[in-house]
């Protein structure tokens, strides 16, 4: 049972990630600083933060006009989505 608490603490650090670093990513890109690669954004979704990462776009209207993030983050969002799924219903 601890386990599953530590999997429900990563999932929601890592979407608290995703979350900041599309705000942080904004405010840099507003002020023309050194900006957060978009390969570090993906790959945080990939590890389980799409979800925040999704907020973030939308809460910071920021990559919503770069088509790979307006369809890459639900496909990967839909895809861990169907992996959790997988793994409590099996």
């Amino acid at each position: 049972m601890r386990i599953i608490y530590l999997i429900i603490g990563y999932l929601i650090g890592i979407n608290i990630a995703g979350l900041i670093s599309m705000r942080l990513d904004k405010k840099r890109a507003i002020r023309h600083q050194w900006r957060i690669p978009e390969a570090t954004l993906f790959l945080i979704a990939l590890l389980g933060g799409s979800l925040g990462s999704i907020l973030g776009m939308q809460l910071f209207r920021h990559k919503t006009r770069h088509w790979y993030f307006v369809w890459g983050m639900p496909i990967i969002f839909f895809m861990e989505l169907a992996l959790i799924l997988w793994i409590v219903l099996k």
